[in-house]
């Protein structure tokens, strides 16, 4: 399974900060925000992985993340010249897939909670054993501003719809997709929306009516933020600085986790602490090798 990242689109929500910067290199607390659904990409196990961008933005993304060899991972880029939609910008990367699996993640979206890893892990085994795709229902108070999910008495999911101004139900789907290798020759198919978009609701329509969607919940033992907002993105920075300053450890850091998954060793990362010397990140990777800092900050 490969990873691709829709990091592209104007930011409209996020201006005028995003007149000058693309709003996935913002940093959500200490870290830019494409670290974050990068991180879910790695923590799920894979190790390619496409950056869909703007044109304009593309030498910055390289400059912070180069090609990923420093994480044990490869990373490439391509460009989305004109935002249509999110299935549009999943169309960039059927090259990229060349007939693979594929896990989609929005660049604004933020996923934390005990046993993520194993959730994404099993995700992935389902689709890549029994084809089909598999989505996450997360119950929110403002499900107009998301694709909605409607479930049946036993849980199964019965409808999708996209922003509805009368909700079906509270769940809305997240920003993390698991889909066999259909799913371009889906999204070839599917219509522009009343937006004038390819909306990824009418993908995941697709194999709903095929009878190959499966949709399973975030609970209450999951935080999920889609910081396209002033406001979202205010209250996943203070998310993620409680939990780090609770407990000292990171989120999001990219080089612990290919640390813990054995795409780096202790060389390589010590290599990478050095680099940081005279910063808090690069004190905190000194303390995953059980050293001191040696810089000063």
């Amino acid at each position: 399974m490969k990873g691709i990242i829709l990091a592209g689109g104007y930011g409209t929500r996020l201006y005028p900060t995003t007149k000058v910067i693309n709003k996935h290199l913002i940093p959500i607390y200490n870290k830019p925000m494409v670290y974050y659904p990068l991180s879910v990409l790695m923590l799920c196990g894979i190790r390619d992985v496409l950056i869909v961008t703007n044109p304009d933005d593309m030498s910055a993304f390289e400059k912070l993340l180069g090609d990923g060899s420093h994480l044990g991972i490869s990373v490439s880029y391509t460009s989305q010249n004109e935002p249509k939609g999110l299935a549009h910008g999943l169309l960039m990367g059927e090259e990229f897939a060349s007939g693979d699996s594929v896990c989609l993640i929005l660049g604004d979206n933020i996923f934390y909670g005990h046993g993520l890893p194993e959730l994404l892990r099993g995700a992935r085994k389902l689709v890549e054993e029994k084809g089909g795709a598999c989505v996450f229902g997360y119950y929110v108070k403002d499900p107009e501003r998301f694709g909605v999910v409607e479930f049946d008495r036993s849980g199964k999911a019965v409808s999708l719809e996209e922003k509805p101004s009368n909700p079906r139900s509270n769940y809305a789907v997240v920003g993390l997709y698991f889909y066999d290798s259909t799913v371009f020759e889906r999204a070839k198919k599917i219509s522009p929306s009343s937006r004038g978009e390819l909306e990824i609701t009418s993908v995941n329509q697709s194999y709903l009516d095929d009878g190959k969607l499966e949709v399973r919940i975030l609970g209450r033992g999951y935080a999920w933020f889609d910081a396209g907002t002033y406001d979202s993105f205010l209250k996943a920075g203070e998310f993620v600085a409680t939990i780090e300053r609770r407990t000292g450890l990171m989120i999001a850091c990219l080089e612990e986790i290919a640390f813990n998954n054995g795409w780096i060793d202790e060389v390589q990362l010590k290599k990478l602490a050095d680099s940081l010397k005279n910063t808090e990140y690069g004190h905190y990777l000194y303390k995953l090798l059980g050293e001191e800092a040696v810089g000063k900050l």
